[in-house]
């Protein structure tokens, strides 16, 4: 087993919660503004958001058209008459205040922390993130906080990465370690990068031939016996 002295912590599905973060924020904005919320409403706004999401991944659209398009895409799928890119903003306010920990997060955290460096490693929209990372308390485990809005790249892209390892102090890709939940994002980051890489897979799943893991864990407690 490798040595690692960085790790590289993707945040949401991974140490924060952000299905409790998204399924509050999405409805205390809709309550605000009188707007039916069901899970047919919440089964559009998901496979819009996800589309997006994955044409950002693959480097086809900007941060910011998948933010200021998804909620402009869902009222006119569902004829609410509204203007969706306010929405946007009220709906990442509420998100910001969404910092619920998954189990062992701040755990895992603190304990690998004494022997790694570790820096988050975040697709997603800046303030939301440093404002979340900030409340639940794991900001203070971390050297660093590299989030694609800041960087002008995200993961899977290689470009981020190379972001990131520049930041570094005395970077070694040999001795670095990424874990995250998403295989297209972290994982395929990870491979692209070639650095080593840790599904964090809590619900089981069929890991595709095209991407390398080289760790799988169940629980964010696996994680400290590959460092310890």
């Amino acid at each position: 087993m490798e040595t690692y002295t960085t790790l590289l912590l993707d945040v949401d599905g991974t140490l924060l919660d952000f299905k409790a973060s998204e399924r509050a924020a999405l409805e205390t904005t809709f309550q605000r503004h009188g707007y039916l919320l069901n899970d047919s409403v919440k089964e559009t706004y998901h496979a819009i958001n996800s589309a997006l999401w994955g044409r950002f991944e693959r480097g086809e659209i900007s941060r910011e058209e998948v933010i200021y398009s998804r909620f402009v895409e869902l009222f006119r799928a569902l004829g609410i008459d509204g203007d969706g890119r306010a929405f946007e903003d009220e709906y990442q306010e509420e998100l910001g205040r969404g910092a619920f920990l998954l189990p062992g997060a701040e755990e895992v955290c603190a304990y690998c922390a004494r022997f790694c460096d570790l820096y988050i490693v975040t697709n997603g929209v800046s303030r939301t993130q440093y404002s979340r990372l900030h409340d639940s308390g794991l900001d203070r485990y971390m050297k660093g906080i590299f989030v694609s809005e800041d960087a002008g790249y995200q993961k899977p892209m290689k470009a981020y990465f190379d972001y990131v390892f520049a930041r570094i102090p005395g970077f070694q890709a040999e001795k670095t370690l990424i874990v995250g939940d998403s295989l297209s994002s972290d994982i395929r980051g990870g491979n692209n990068a070639g650095i080593d890489t840790c599904w964090y897979c809590p619900d089981g799943g069929q890991m595709p031939g095209d991407v390398r893991v080289n760790y799988t864990i169940r629980r964010l407690e696996e994680l400290k016996d590959l460092i310890a």
